[in-house]
């Protein structure tokens, strides 16, 4: 169905509760409602915001329109957990009803400060004649869980010759003093980050523009994202508008980060590497990290893209979240590894060794629809090795390390039902590795592989029929396998 503006700006507060109960029942009678990542209850679910560790929990808040599977007006839907595994749904914690976010509660993170959780998010407003204003505004969270917003923005103006896409404030403190970055597209269409300072996190002071060499690279910077760690910078961006390059930015939008010394905040002097994607999967877009009390650095993803649509939209509503990822700078890039907690989910394992001879082979009990596997290809004498997961009669999903042309080779082709298949449905990547070693996480609609110890990941939501549930190891060569399945408790 096509949805008018008046229906993607209505309130959740203006629907009865025998409307939204039916959309309820649709949403849980939906075939590809996942068992172990955060969803929607309904609507649709897209940027984590407020990522942070507070009171004794982790806080995550996302972006949501309650009304269905579309980009409406912007809530912020809070979950909290004591582990980053089991959540439990707060429901809203900020709605649109200030005249400065009355179109929308849009992105942005927290930061505690007096044993207070501070939120900084952007303010959607819009005129009668359409226009956009965003600002940047302010709510604090107490330990009771009460949440009061700022009667006024505190940031209230853009900056100059910056259009009004101006938003997704990142916040973190450096010695003495806040800094904010917030995602912007010059006039000219031109993305960037720009910065701000502040004492006390009410008042800002512009400093201008984060100098990369990155520039020029798309014509709007969402979400960005920053912190240090081994004596290195790490800007993580998600650009809009990249041209595609060889096996490099087939998304219709990307996600990636850039990686070298310290910003000069003096200055605002960023100097980096080349930008790397994050995710060399399909659907992975908005990140946000948090560091957590132990100093581990953990990232959350939105599970989608803007601009895609989701086959479970048709049951009202679209979207998810992906595990945790810790995240570790070694040998100047970022390698992301599942967080050890989602070992509490295990429960049987089964485990298999296996000399790959010129064969395609499943093993009993090396199944399932909700699962971790782990795999290991060692002594490889082959041109190609990989695994079929969610295998079925005219299913399966593929991923494979093809040594000839040194790629990685992810496959939703024959994956069951699928959206933007017009952005491809094969994703590679240059690897080069004598051995391949996977992790992957398999629930009801995505599957999360995880390459040599997070060396790279691969992400996809799959739409896949319930009896599709084999899992096959295949290779045109000889190779050595050993394999262990885990059933998940959820």
């Amino acid at each position: 169905m096509e949805w008018t503006t008046e229906q993607r700006y209505r309130r959740i507060e203006e629907v009865s509760k025998e409307e939204y109960g039916k959309l309820i029942d649709q949403v849980k009678h939906c075939p590809y409602r996942q068992m172990y990542h955060i969803q929607p209850v309904t609507g649709l679910l897209n940027d984590p915001n407020g990522f942070s560790y507070f009171n004794g929990e982790y806080h995550l808040f996302y972006q949501w329109f309650p009304l269905g599977p579309v980009h409406g007006v912007k809530y912020w839907y809070h979950t909290v957990s004591k582990d980053l595994v089991h959540w439990r749904n707060e429901g809203i914690a900020l709605e649109p009803d200030r005249p400065f976010d009355s179109h929308g509660v849009f992105s942005g993170t927290a930061i505690e400060k007096d044993h207070q959780l501070y939120l900084m998010y952007t303010g959607n407003a819009r005129d009668k004649d359409w226009v956009r204003y965003p600002t940047q505004c302010l709510a604090v969270m107490n330990k009771e869980g009460k949440i009061m917003k700022y009667e006024e923005p505190v940031i209230k103006n853009r900056p100059y010759q910056v259009t009004e896409h101006f938003r997704d404030p990142k916040v973190f403190q450096v010695g003495d003093m806040y800094y904010c970055l917030i995602g912007a597209e010059l006039e000219g269409n031109q993305g960037t980050v720009v910065y701000y300072q502040s004492k006390d996190l009410v008042e800002w002071t512009y400093k201008g523009e984060v100098k990369t060499s990155f520039k020029g690279n798309g014509f709007m910077w969402e979400c960005p994202d920053y912190f240090t760690q081994n004596g290195k910078g790490v800007m993580i961006l998600s650009p809009q508008g990249m041209e595609s390059q060889g096996d490099l930015y087939n998304n219709i939008f990307q996600s990636g980060y850039l990686i070298g010394e310290e910003i000069d905040w003096q200055n605002g002097v960023f100097k980096h590497g080349s930008f790397v994607e994050l995710d060399r999967g399909f659907e992975f877009y908005a990140p946000q990290t948090m560091q957590d009390p132990s100093g581990r650095r953990i990232l959350v993803g939105w599970f989608g893209l803007p601009g895609v649509d989701c086959v479970s939209d048709e049951n009202g509503w679209a979207h998810c979240l992906t595990i945790p990822r810790e995240l570790i700078v070694e040998e100047n890039r970022l390698w992301q590894r599942p967080i050890k907690e989602l070992e509490q989910l295990r429960k049987e394992a089964h485990t298999v060794t296996h000399l790959l001879q010129q064969e395609s082979i499943s093993f009993e009990k090396i199944n399932g629809i909700v699962y971790e596997l782990t795999a290991e290809f060692t002594e490889i004498k082959a041109q190609v090795v990989g695994i079929k997961l969610r295998k079925g009669d005219n299913e399966e999903t593929v991923f494979y390390y093809d040594l000839i042309n040194r790629k990685l080779v992810l496959d939703r082709s024959k994956s069951g039902r699928t959206c933007g298949d017009e952005y491809g449905t094969v994703r590679k990547c240059h690897f080069d590795e004598k051995q391949l070693k996977l992790q992957i996480f398999v629930d009801v609609s995505s599957i999360e592989i995880f390459v040599n110890d997070g060396l790279e990941v691969f992400s996809t939501r799959i739409f896949t029929k319930i009896e599709s549930a084999g899992i096959e190891f295949f290779t045109d060569g000889m190779v050595q396998l050993k394999t262990t399945k885990w059933g998940l408790n959820v």
